[in-house]
């Protein structure tokens, strides 16, 4: 069971899925949250830039041990791009830098664009990101006027369309795993159609499992400390980050093994299962018990996270 909080409280473990509003940082909503809930060990799945809205994780206890989870699950963007313009911060937001003439492009042309930004690609990450050169932030060095060489990385867009065309504003919707820059395709994306182009609105409408019918409001958590339950009230259990993945049930003797680092074996639960495989793991009253590992070798599951929880999980297999 969770310990204790100086006030006697249970300590929270679980999510709040928030829907981000525009104009302030993931920090920004990670700081509010703790003022409310005066939670210390809470942390977001995936920061947001300041322009977009949109699903934001906030993860609380044990909880945040699953975040790398959220981070490398799949989103969703729907997004949109203004053409003709470059910006120093690939986004509205920006100074202009470049302006070209939209005015010949097509919808054709755009359509024809994009198979090339499908699938694996190469991506430069923008100067304005908080990735770290040097010990520094790109972002500072950025502002202090400050230009850097990065290292394209691979990343993975799984789909890509077209929307809505209404020049020079274009719609697009983005399925992607971790590490894309929807500013860096835009900016990219006006280079190559020959007339520049800035990222001008951007909303994430899903991360890993949750959408946007998850999310509630920020003020929903401030007004939550008003009402009779709290804020505790909204929080999803921690295993509700990890529903893509299948689930497995122990017995009690083999929960006592798993527990202590060891690794069980499941009656039944071994014969599709590919190597290295991971499930959710629950106990036989269906509490959540951790991660766990295939190793077909020896035919045992073995322990990647372990956790402690007090209640069963509505997420329990029947």
């Amino acid at each position: 069971m969770s310990s204790p909080a100086p006030s006697g409280r249970p300590l929270a473990d679980g999510i709040i899925v928030l829907n981000k509003p525009k104009d302030v940082t993931s920090m920004d909503v990670v700081r509010m949250v703790k003022r409310v809930t005066r939670v210390k060990r809470v942390g977001h799945a995936g920061t947001l830039d300041p322009i977009a809205t949109g699903v934001l994780p906030i993860c609380f206890g044990q909880a945040t041990r699953l975040m790398e989870y959220l981070v490398d699950g799949q989103k969703i963007y729907q997004a949109e791009f203004t053409l003709g313009s470059a910006t120093d911060t690939y986004d509205s937001t920006g100074t202009e830098t470049h302006t070209g003439d939209w005015s010949k492009v097509t919808r054709a042309d755009v359509e024809a664009q994009i198979p090339l930004f499908s699938g694996p690609v190469l991506q430069r990450p923008p100067m304005y990101s908080a990735l770290k050169y040097e010990g520094q932030r790109l972002y500072d060095l950025a502002r202090a006027g400050v230009e850097v060489e990065r290292a394209e990385r691979e990343v993975l867009v799984h789909q890509l369309a077209l929307t809505e065309w209404s020049p020079p504003q274009v719609s697009v919707e983005v399925r992607c795993g971790r590490g894309f820059y929807m500013r860096t395709f835009a900016h990219d994306l006006g280079i190559a159609l020959g007339c520049y182009a800035n990222l001008s609105k951007l909303a994430r409408t899903q991360a890993g499992p949750f959408t946007l019918d998850d999310a509630i409001r920020p003020e929903e958590v401030e007004d939550s400390a008003e009402t009779e339950n709290g804020w505790r009230s909204l929080l999803l259990p921690p295993d509700a980050a990890l529903t893509k993945l299948e689930s497995v049930r122990i017995d009690e003797a083999a929960e006592r093994h798993l527990r202590n680092g060891q690794p069980v074996t499941v009656a039944g639960a071994s014969v599709y299962v590919r190597h290295l495989e991971t499930r959710r793991a629950y106990s036989a009253e269906g509490r959540f018990l951790g991660i766990v590992r295939f190793n077909r070798p020896d035919g045992q599951w073995r322990p990647e996270k372990v956790f402690s929880l007090p209640d069963p999980s509505p997420y329990a297999p029947d």
